[in-house]
Formats: structure tokens, sequence, C-alpha cells
């Protein structure tokens, strides 16, 4: 896999064979990757529907990554409003950067503020005067470019401009080719990000030719190579989850580096110097781990995501299966889940047989549904934004889950609405920032991630068990909300079959 001699990374639609529109059992979706085909309503690649509502933009998708990275000001080349998430999002970040260094600054982004006129003219004046300002005025190590949809439709050459920048400023310059109208799979963001890393910050880090002066030299570097770990985070993470994959893996001997979010530029340097590469999440990572390995010859690990015991076992495992650390890694388990099974005896006896609807991320609604079996909870419906290969391995965690219901959509409020209408669980575990609609039913809510949480090892199925009892006992708030509210769709609408939309359509 190389497409770095393109300008831009390709849709997930066409590398990945991306689907969008499915509805049926995961029976069905398992067989439907096994085969190539499906059996149920939808295909393999370019299901759509007869009726869709809104859907996500890898443009705001890319700058959850972006927004992260020290010591970089980001650059907007699009009207005003692309980018405005970016607003909300500011005292986060500063927050979150200054918990891995306390002395970096917040988010700085720059909007080049494309007009009606600059539709017609053109925007590349504006995206020079934005470059040059934002080196003149932060001194930053780089400048990241996100390039719109209006220049891309309008023909703005941001590559060579910025090639030409780059010999008058003295920070790098990332292009980022995240146009939103190039895909309908929000994930094809994490491409477009990784891309443009690949090309301009990835190299070698200088320091190699003279750090190792004698044989002892050497030898001790070679060996704190041997035992690097490159963990690649996600933005939803939390820095405690951060720390608690940190300790379980310091446990057996190795050391760990997380990148891409928060990470500085030089920083994917050094990443280089590692003797592998460990997805969090298959979704968010495939693309830029199979091009170092490719490119510079670091292995890689895409599994499972280290949410859940089952999951978090099989992860620790893995990894130190490429180290031969199986006997430490084992001791470790072993301790680890004596301790977990204390700890979650008085919340199963809260929630055991509780019925739960999962929503969100393919890789990351699976697991959590893993948490939520240790737990003696029922699952009875899952609603994933999109899904591919990287959720397969994610259900062997899973007991009795061949008949469960699952949606497949980049958001479609609608259809989800009508699955809670008929399913009927006692809770709600979902993608933070859409629960509007959803706790109009008068479900409890538990968001699906927050970067303030920790969810990940084996501390986060207690956080996660802790936080859904508290929720489960402390629901009146959506309860009366359900009362004195309607439900945003009409009443024939939750009579139909909820995948009513989805068009049949042959695998291609």
């Amino acid at each position: 896999m190389n497409y770095l001699d393109a300008k831009s990374a390709p849709a997930r639609e066409d590398r990945l064979k991306t689907n969008i529109a499915f509805g049926g059992t995961c029976a069905q979706i398992r067989g439907c990757i096994r085969a190539g085909c499906f059996s149920g309503k939808g295909c393999l690649n370019l299901a759509d529907r007869r009726f869709a509502e809104t859907q996500g933009c890898q443009f705001t998708l890319s700058l959850a990554i972006l927004n992260t990275l020290r010591n970089a000001v980001v650059i907007m080349h699009a009207p005003i409003g692309c980018g405005a998430c970016s607003i909300g999002n500011v005292g986060v970040n500063k927050t979150f950067k200054q918990l891995r260094d306390p002395s970096a600054e917040g988010v700085v982004w720059l909007s080049t503020n494309l007009d009606e006129v600059d539709v017609i003219n053109g925007g590349e004046r504006k995206l020079r005067e934005a470059v040059l300002y934002a080196d003149r005025e932060f001194r930053p190590e780089t400048i990241i470019v996100a390039n719109g949809c209006v220049p891309a439709l309008i023909g703005d050459d941001i590559d060579s401009i910025l090639a030409d920048l780059e010999t008058q400023t003295a920070a790098k310059i990332v292009p980022i080719h995240c146009e939103g109208f190039k895909t309908k799979v929000m994930a094809t963001a994490y491409d477009a990000v990784y891309h443009g890393i690949l090309k301009k910050l990835t190299k070698k880090p200088e320091r190699q030719q003279y750090l190792a002066e004698s044989d002892l030299d050497k030898i001790r570097e070679q060996y704190r190579i041997s035992r690097n770990v490159n963990v690649l985070n996600v933005s939803s993470m939390s820095r405690q989850d951060e720390l608690e994959l940190q300790r379980l893996l310091n446990a057996i001997g190795l050391n760990v580096t997380f990148i891409p979010c928060y990470a500085e530029p030089e920083d994917f340097e050094y990443s280089l110097e590692s003797s592998l590469n460990v997805s969090i999440c298959g979704t968010h990572d495939d693309y830029f781990v199979e091009h170092i390995r490719e490119n510079y010859g670091v292995p890689f690990l895409i599994d499972t995501i280290p949410i859940g015991r089952k999951n978090t076992d099989r992860w620790i495992l893995k990894i130190a299966g490429h180290f031969g650390l199986e006997k430490e890694a084992q001791r470790l388990i072993e301790v680890e889940n004596r301790l977990l099974d204390e700890s979650l005896k008085p919340f199963r006896k809260v929630l055991a047989g509780k019925r739960a609807f999962l929503a969100g991320g393919e890789v990351r609604i699976v697991a959590t549904a893993e948490i939520l079996q240790d737990l003696g909870m029922e699952i009875v419906g899952f609603k994933a934004h999109h899904f591919d290969r990287f959720i397969e391995p994610m259900f062997d965690s899973l007991d009795n889950v061949d008949d469960v219901v699952i949606d497949v959509a980049t958001n479609q409020p609608f259809e989800q609405s009508n699955l809670l209408n008929r399913l009927k669980p006692d809770v709600l575990i979902t993608h933070t920032g859409g629960n509007n609609i959803y706790a109009k039913h008068g479900l409890p809510i538990l968001p699906l991630f927050g970067p303030s949480y920790n969810y990940m090892g084996y501390s986060g199925v207690f956080e996660v068990a802790r936080r859904l009892n508290r929720v489960m006992r402390n629901c009146q708030f959506n309860k009366k909300l359900s009362r004195y509210t309607r439900l945003p769709f009409r009443k024939e609408w939750y009579e139909k079959d909820p995948f009513a939309y989805i068009k049949n359509q042959d695998a291609v």
C-alpha cells in the first residue's frame, strides 16, 4: 500500500470498501465481511438510502486530531463556518495539551474566511497571507493547512502555494486535503491527516548519526529501541486512558510513546525508533502503520481495542507475544483480573439483567458491549457509524449476539430513534454530542467516550461500571423529559421498518 505519491489519500469507499448503510443482525454482518457480500439489506460497498438526513464531514473530524498537535498552528482554508466546532474545543484541547506538557500553549487556529468574491477570484492570496502571518506572529514549529470544500472546487493549488511559501517561513508547512464532499465516510479524515504527516513530518531523526559513540552506547541504544512501543491514540481518549495503558505495558517491561494526538511534530521522527506500532483502533490507524512498515520496516499490530476485560487481556498478550514476554503478561493479567472481579461485585447486583443499546464508532461499541456482558447485562442493539473489516475481531469477545440487531449509519438519527422505540432498552450508550433526540425517549444515557474519563484497560472497566451504576440509579431528568416533550419524528415513522430506506444492491 503506497498512496504517498498522490496529492491526497483515497476515500475509504474505494480503499476499504467501507459500508455506511446496512440493517440486519450481527450474524449477517459478520457473514457479509467474510463472504464479501450481504445477505441482508444493503451491500458491502456503495450502499445508500432513498432518504437520508445529514451526515458528518471529514474536515471537522480531521480537526479533532490536528487541534491536538503541540507547537503547531492550524489554518483552515475554507469559509469561516467550516471548523467552527474548534471554538468549543479550545479550552479542552489546551487543558489536555498541558497534561502532557505543562508549558504547552492552547489551540492556535486561523481561517482564510473565504467568501463569494473568493469563489470567483480564487482564495490563493488569502492563503499566502494567512501562512505568512502565522509564521511571523506565532513562530510555530509547524503550520498545518486544512483544505476545505470551496478551495478544492474552485481549483486553488494549495500544494504549489505551500511549497513556495516553505522557502519563506521558518515553520514546516503540512497540507491536509480533507475536503468534505470527497467522501461519505467520515473516517477518511484519519487517512487525510496521516497522509500529510507521512509526507511532511515522518523521517528518520538525525540524532541517530551521532548519538551512539561507543560499542556500549550502541548496545544501550539498540536495547532501548527494542523495548519501545508506539501506541497510536485517538482524540476521544483521555490522559487517564493513556496512563492506564502505559502502566500495563510498563509492567511487562516495555517503554511507551503515544502518537499522534497531543504529540509534537518531532515526535513523528522519533516514533521510527521503535520496535512495534500498536493500533488502539484499526479504523483510526491502518493507513499510517501500513505505510510506516512499508517505508521504514517497523512492524505493527492491529487487532482489538483495550476496552473490556477480554479485549484488554487479548491486547496485552498480542503485544507481549511480539517481544517474547508472554509469561510476564500472564502474571499481570491474573493479578488484574482477580482485583477487577472483586471490584465489580456490587455493580453486578444492580446492573445484571438490564438491557442496553450502543451507538457510535464500530470498534468502540462492540468492545464496550463486552464490559456490559461482564456485568450481566443484555445487548439488544447496535448502531455503527460505518463498518469494514476491522469490526470482525471485536465480536470474538461477545457471547450470544448473532441475533442482535445492528444499524450501520453515519448519523441518520431517524433510524436509531425508530429502533429505540421498538427495542425499549433500559440504557443507551452513545456517541457524545448526539444525545438530544435520544434523551426524549426517557432513557438514561452514558456517553460512549469522554476525554475526561477512563474507559480503557482494567481500571476503565471499573470506571464504566461505576458511572453506569450511577446513571441507572439517577435518570429522573430524562424520564420527565419524555413526558413533556414529543419525539421529533411522526408517529407513522415509528410503525415502519427502521431500515425501509436502505437500498438493496448486490455487492460490488
